[in-house]
């Protein structure tokens, strides 16, 4: 490592969306041409909440990516309160599947069928903590009576502490985490709970949704929040503690269902992910430690082994496409038509 260069391992997204159909195919590339592996999304319509529909959907993924690259999805099921400890059971024994992923009913995009009340998949977690499937959730409460900038911190606190509480070996990952609650949430839980952070979470404070007017292309959920718990979020990111990892969250959307009456949440970073990461860790003056939150605690967290292949980072500037081509319709990326300072080589 250099302050022109940087050699990390292949690093792994833990947190990400890649839709289906036409989309999949022009997204892919974008994640596969950096990451090794990424922990995929089920927020499909329908949603991918059994076994094999988990199977299905590896497989167009993977039928999906360019040749010449290598990758590899890891799937997660969508749960649902009709789901069954013996779906957890096919789970655990599939190959293909890593995880089980909790959305309160409504939180985000296609969340219509999530968790309405946590107590009836207790006997879901149960299954989870005997066979050690680990649980991501999207901490946020959907109570219309709770601010939405609190929407995270709530969950933590009626939730959360909760589920932990009660399954105390559960694995658990608080996924794109947003507040300094949440940080310290983690910071003071056992090892066995962990938590992803985005990069648009790392850069952006809820200023970035106003910035000269309103920016649908800076709304996600969970919502970017203060300037001081983004300062909470990069501290944890570049602390060096294993709990924190990359998970990028990102979720393509077609400019035209962005820019609507009612648009779409979600950041589309894949295309400048680990350029920005880089960036954001060489600012920080934290170089040394981003090859162990972008390639070695998630793998270390999910008792997967690390990569062996490695990529490399050069100190030069480039311009982010104004727009990026998918199918029929047209995305634009995080820091779309601006100067990223670090370059995959």
């Amino acid at each position: 490592m250099s302050n022109q260069h940087i050699r990390i391992t292949k690093p792994d997204d833990w947190h990400l969306h890649l839709r289906d159909g036409e989309l999949l195919k022009s997204v892919i590339p974008a994640t596969a041409r950096c990451f090794a592996r990424a922990m995929v999304m089920p927020n499909l319509k329908p949603p991918v909440t059994t076994v094999a529909q988990a199977v299905a959907y590896c497989e167009r993924i993977l039928a999906a990516v360019p040749e010449g690259m290598r990758f590899d999805p890891l799937m997660t099921l969508y749960l649902t309160e009709n789901t069954s400890p013996d779906e957890i059971r096919r789970a655990k024994a599939a190959d293909s599947v890593h995880a089980v992923k909790y959305y309160p009913a409504g939180a985000t995009t296609n969340s219509d069928t999530g968790v309405r009340d946590p107590s009836k998949v207790d006997a879901v977690f149960a299954a989870m903590q005997e066979v050690d499937l680990p649980l991501l959730l999207h901490g946020e409460v959907t109570d219309p009576e709770i601010d939405v900038f609190d929407r995270e911190a709530v969950f933590i606190e009626r939730h959360l502490q909760q589920i932990n509480a009660r399954f105390p070996a559960l694995r658990t990952v608080l996924e794109h985490v947003t507040t300094k609650d949440a940080v310290d949430y983690v910071l003071a839980a056992s090892e066995r709970v962990a938590a992803t952070i985005t990069v648009h979470h790392l850069l952006l404070n809820r200023n970035a949704l106003f910035d000269g007017g309103l920016r649908p292309h800076h709304y996600c959920l969970p919502l970017l929040k203060r300037e001081s718990h983004r300062q909470a979020l990069l501290a944890a990111a570049t602390s060096g503690s294993p709990k924190f990892f990359l998970g990028t969250d990102s979720a393509p959307h077609p400019k035209h269902a962005k820019e609507s009456g009612c648009g779409c949440a979600g950041i589309y970073s894949a295309p400048v992910a680990i350029e920005l990461y880089t960036e954001i860790f060489a600012t920080a003056g934290a170089l040394d430690r981003l090859e162990g939150f972008a390639s070695c605690h998630g793998a270390d967290f999910y008792g997967l082994p690390r990569n062996a292949d490695s990529i490399t980072l050069a100190a030069q500037a480039w311009s982010v496409p104004e727009l990026i081509s998918a199918g029929s319709d047209e995305i634009l990326p995080l820091r779309a038509g601006t100067d990223v300072a670090w370059r995959l080589v």
